[in-house]
């Protein structure tokens, strides 16, 4: 039936800043994911979930797919590739602009999603991203023949997520993907993350652009209080940084820079809760959480 619904979910896969998180929350039409201009910002695997008339689409944002070390980068591959293995479509992102610019970085960047996807049969859309940076549009053609060699079966896409261009294109690529089933979320839920760690993640952003060099990578939000009174939410925030010198910096001076985040954050809170708001934030030193599995899995990295 032509006119038959459709239900399935979509995986953004691809190296850290290729903006898989602006592509998300441009698809969706309001922001869910974190986004910086810092590389791996994404920690954890989010959801966005599009219901229309025809179709309902899970999004799963991704962690940015690379080959550097460490307990919580494993995690964070894991996550990535956790999230692929369940997915109807692929969608592999990169950022047009840098390869362009430097295209001998595709060969190596592009390894370890090449292999992965050799063992995906399903539907492959390769989206080359940030064309709006890409003075001369001549210039994407040796890069889109390279990504076709790299991937043959897939689609290659010029888009910009931040701009929009494209986007309709790539949706009815998608929807075309899917296979036909009725929804299976109400269609006023936005994602199947919870209000908390949503609200973490919020913090955890404006920490991100508040913040210098590494010190953003050392940092972890967990949510210790939530508490709902009529028209008011009272939410407590514990900051986790890696290294003792990295509280002065998270805390600033007289307490400029929580200040900052708290209120940057508590205004973006209130939107997504859709009432007043509370935030109280703390900042401990918990070494090398970085390293810590047990802790790492508490945060939810890796699922």
């Amino acid at each position: 039936m032509e006119n038959a619904h459709k239900f399935g979910s979509v995986v953004l896969l691809g190296p850290p800043n290729a903006g898989k998180s602006t592509l998300l929350n441009a698809l969706l039409g309001q922001k869910l994911a974190i986004v910086t201009a810092k590389p791996q910002t994404t920690r954890n695997r989010i959801s966005g979930i599009l219901t229309r008339d025809d179709a309902q689409v899970v999004f799963l944002d991704t962690p940015g797919v690379h080959r550097v070390g460490g307990p919580m980068n494993r995690m964070l591959l894991t996550s990535a590739w956790n999230a692929a293995a369940q997915a109807d479509v692929w969608i592999i992102l990169l950022d047009a602009d840098k390869y362009v610019r430097k295209p001998d970085l595709l060969d190596t960047e592009a390894d370890p999603l090449k292999t992965g996807a050799a063992s995906f049969a399903g539907p492959l859309i390769l989206a080359l991203n940030k064309v709006d940076a890409v003075g001369d549009k001549a210039r994407l053609l040796p890069l889109m023949e390279k990504a076709s060699r790299i991937w043959p079966r897939a689609e290659v896409m010029p888009i910009s997520a931040a701009k929009g261009d494209g986007l309709d294109r790539l949706l009815a690529r998608v929807l075309d993907c899917l296979p036909q089933g009725p929804p299976a979320f109400p269609e006023d839920q936005l994602s199947t993350a919870p209000l908390r760690f949503l609200a973490s993640e919020v913090v955890r952003e404006k920490l991100f652009m508040a913040l210098r060099q590494e010190v953003p990578y050392g940092v972890a939000v967990e949510i210790e209080n939530w508490v709902e009174e009529p028209g008011l939410t009272r939410i407590g925030a514990l900051i986790h940084v890696a290294k003792e010198g990295h509280k002065a910096m998270v805390i600033g001076k007289g307490g400029s820079v929580l200040k900052e985040v708290g209120r940057q954050a508590r205004l973006e809170l209130k939107e997504l809760i859709g009432g007043k708001v509370h935030l109280e934030l703390w900042v401990k030193v918990r070494r090398d959480w970085t390293e810590d599995p047990a802790f790492l899995r508490s945060l939810g990295l890796g699922e």
